[in-house]
């Protein structure tokens, strides 16, 4: 067998189960976080979560996908290695900057729904009172 197919197996399954992997603990994880940002909403926290590991497996997998390709043959186990490690590396640099974007705007939502929330007042005005004296 050809050694440029050896590499495309193994970069394929390891990337893929990366993939699968980073996104279930995500989700699983992640969960928690979106139930704080929208406010409790559980069933809108469970849709939202679910098309974040959606898209994520489309751009993750698509980028696998693009990146497989080879333009060298491959003709010793050392080759095998570097391309594999190399086009590895690329993959979970991607998935890092993909977490690292949903976790910036999913806070920066968080922060905004906190805002919101402190500045309303704990009791409602009751009336008005007009300044004492020498106050």
């Amino acid at each position: 067998m050809d050694l440029t197919v050896v590499a495309y197996v193994i970069y394929l399954l390891v990337s893929v189960g990366l993939t699968v992997w980073v996104a279930r603990t995500l989700s699983r994880n992640g969960r928690i976080f979106l139930g704080d940002v929208l406010h409790g909403d559980e069933k809108l926290a469970d849709a939202v979560n679910h098309l974040l590991v959606v898209g994520f497996y489309l751009v993750n997998l698509g980028f696998v996908a693009l990146y497989l390709n080879q333009d060298e043959r491959i003709t010793d186990a050392r080759g095998v290695f570097e391309t594999v490690s190399t086009k590895l590396g690329v993959v979970l640099l991607v998935l890092g900057a993909l977490h690292l974007g949903n976790v910036f705007v999913l806070n920066k939502i968080r922060r905004r729904g906190i805002m919101e929330r402190e500045q309303l007042p704990p009791v409602p005005p009751q009336g008005w009172a007009a300044p004492a004296a020498g106050a």
